[in-house]
């Protein structure tokens, strides 16, 4: 196999991915953690690119879905972030 470009790219793409659930697996990051997210989102657009040179549809498919997903996982945390400061500023100016 030779490493071009495409195979670097969509190599490290799934070092990250592996890197996510390595981490999850060990309790390093949390599920709901926005690093988890973005190496879940990372990792997949870099296969994807590298998908470009090497075209794959099922491949294509999966990482497609898979930043999907992490892209829920990134809006998700933006919202709770979000409702949490409002949460605390409700608190403060004692609202109900």
């Amino acid at each position: 196999m030779e490493f071009e470009w495409h195979n670097v790219v969509g190599s490290l793409g799934v070092m990250l991915i592996l890197l996510a659930y390595g981490l999850l697996q060990m309790g390093r990051v949390r599920a709901d953690a926005l690093t988890y997210s973005l190496l879940n989102w990372f990792g997949p657009g870099l296969v994807l690119a590298s998908l470009s040179r090497e075209f794959n549809l099922a491949a294509a498919v999966l990482e497609g879905a898979w930043m999907m997903i992490a892209t829920i996982g990134i809006v998700t945390w933006f919202i709770r972030r979000r409702d949490a400061g409002f949460a605390d500023v409700e608190a403060r100016d004692g609202i109900s």
